[in-house]
């Protein structure tokens, strides 16, 4: 095969974007003033790329297979069909498909719009320690004006028995789900597809050329390219755009109608999802909103939401899809109420003898979590809870390891999928290190006074506090109490609830 190709240079580029932000701490350094078209085959774009199914052997070597954008394997399976059959009779079902009778539908499926690929440069990172290995890089010599020959690494064979030491040299910034279409397909091998390359470009930038080629002409719904590409989840130029909005309140809403609907979920029917009076537990609205100041915020000093903002030392979002974030929240509800049914502290014995067993048996469950006078399923209490539960996940994750848990996760995947979510859950209860984390975070948030201000035998001084906690100057205050009675103790948990407390 060849090993070196020729590319049409096309410098695209006005003087006034020099004056623009490029920030390298912003993963936006300043792009080259050109981009290369050239053509490859299917297999070798696959291959220089690590589109392809890999094996159980690969995914022990790490969380590298997570740089590549999410994949929708329906996605594929459907453009497979079309580069076979063409259209109309790729859109076909199996019966009349199978039936013969249509066989004069046929046609050639052309795929003649470009993948738009980028070339890693030699000092290029990923996910703040991975590089392609010096072998492994494509070298672009210039060829006169208008061209450049690239050069493939010399052990490239151009199929998918290649792999790279470290790093696979080329990254896919749109069109990956073209290249899964030809998954498995031999008589493809010779396939030729055009490519737009850029070279050395921060991975930032290729958020955003994915969002203009995608988003900016409809061809896709905002929601769904925030799980298709999870760094668009922090992208700054996104937070004044109504569509950054709408994701993480749609998001926040396909949250709580998992944790609603499923059976598993400490708040299965336990939401009031209607808003409607005379129902005694939280609202759907009052959920979102506590959702979206948590879990779904923006950075705000050095603390963001687990499923929005970046990680410092992962330079990266959590590229967990929705069921595995809807998940990790039954996860932390279950290790919680787990603790408070075990507690024997004061408040919450006081509680339980405020309700008959005959109303727990009717679903109340446990009054220390989901009475009358327990805060924990007010606004407030939830709002408290979700705040307490993400800063110190966010703060220890990288000794968690958090964008480890679900190697194996497949990104599209739906937050109301309830067998993925269940799947998920099984993970993280499998995870010994953060199981032992929530745990203990759990049992000491349970020792918390969870009561409201109309509980029974309060002190004076108590049910003023309590009643403080009323009203949105409420949210800040009982944070602030809360990691304050974490922070009595004598570890790093303590210590790090305090460095937050002390920055609210």
């Amino acid at each position: 095969m060849k090993k070196k190709i020729k590319a049409l240079k096309v410098n695209q580029w006005l003087d006034a974007w020099g004056k623009y932000n490029f920030d390298p701490k912003q993963r936006r350094k300043k792009p080259e003033p050109a981009f290369y078209i050239f053509k490859l085959s299917a297999p070798q774009l696959k291959s220089l790329s690590g589109i392809f199914r890999r094996t159980s052997a690969e995914k022990e070597k790490g969380f590298i297979e997570n740089i590549q954008r999410a994949h929708e394997p329906e996605r594929s399976a459907k453009i497979k069909k079309f580069i076979r059959f063409g259209y109309p009779y790729s859109d076909l079902s199996q019966a009349k498909a199978d039936s013969g009778e249509f066989e004069n539908l046929k046609k050639p499926g052309w795929l003649p719009t470009a993948i738009i690929i980028n070339i890693l440069a030699k000092d290029d990172k990923r996910l703040g320690k991975y590089k392609v290995h010096e072998d492994d890089l494509l070298k672009l010599n210039k060829d006169g004006d208008e061209f450049v020959t690239i050069e493939l690494p010399e052990s490239f064979t151009g199929d998918l028995k290649w792999k790279p030491k470290e790093l696979h040299p080329i990254e896919v910034i749109d069109g990956q789900h073209r290249l899964w279409a030809f998954e498995d397909d031999s008589d493809a091998k010779d396939f030729e597809l055009p490519i737009v390359a850029f070279y050395g470009l921060d991975i930032s930038w290729q958020a955003y050329l994915f969002w203009s080629i995608n988003i900016t002409p409809k061809k896709i719904n905002a929601s769904l390219a925030y799980d298709l590409y999870p760094l668009l989840r922090a992208e700054d130029w996104l937070e004044s755009d109504d569509n950054y909005i709408v994701y993480r309140e749609t998001r926040a809403q396909e949250i709580i109608e998992a944790l609603w609907s499923n059976p598993i979920s400490p708040w299965y029917k336990k939401i009031n999802m209607l808003g409607e009076k005379g129902i005694d537990s939280v609202s759907q609205s009052a959920y979102l909103r506590s959702l979206v100041s948590t879990f779904l915020r923006s950075k705000q000093k050095k603390l963001g939401g687990l499923y929005s903002a970046p990680l410092e030392y992962f330079d990266d979002i959590l590229p967990w899809n929705g069921a595995q974030q809807v998940a990790f929240i039954i996860f932390i509800w279950s290790a919680l109420i787990k603790s408070i049914n075990n507690s024997s502290a004061q408040w919450a014995n006081s509680l339980r003898k405020l309700e008959t067993p005959a109303k727990a048996s009717e679903g109340y469950g446990d009054p220390a979590f989901s009475g009358r006078f327990s805060l924990l399923k007010t606004d407030q209490g939830v709002r408290g809870i979700l705040y307490t539960y993400n800063d110190l996940a966010f703060s220890f994750a990288e000794k968690l390891k958090l964008e480890q848990v679900f190697s194996k996760g497949d990104l599209s995947s739906k937050a109301t999928d309830e067998k993925e979510v269940n799947n998920s859950l099984k993970i993280l209860n499998e995870n010994k290190n953060l199981k032992s984390f929530i745990d203990e975070l759990s049992n000491v948030i349970s020792g918390f006074d969870w009561r409201t201000s109309a509980a029974e035998k309060l002190t004076a001084r108590e049910q003023s506090i309590k009643a403080g906690y009323r009203g949105s100057g409420g949210y800040k205050m009982l944070r602030y109490h809360l990691l304050e009675h974490i922070g009595r103790r004598e570890d790093e948990i303590a210590k790090t609830a305090l460095q937050i407390r002390n920055n609210i």
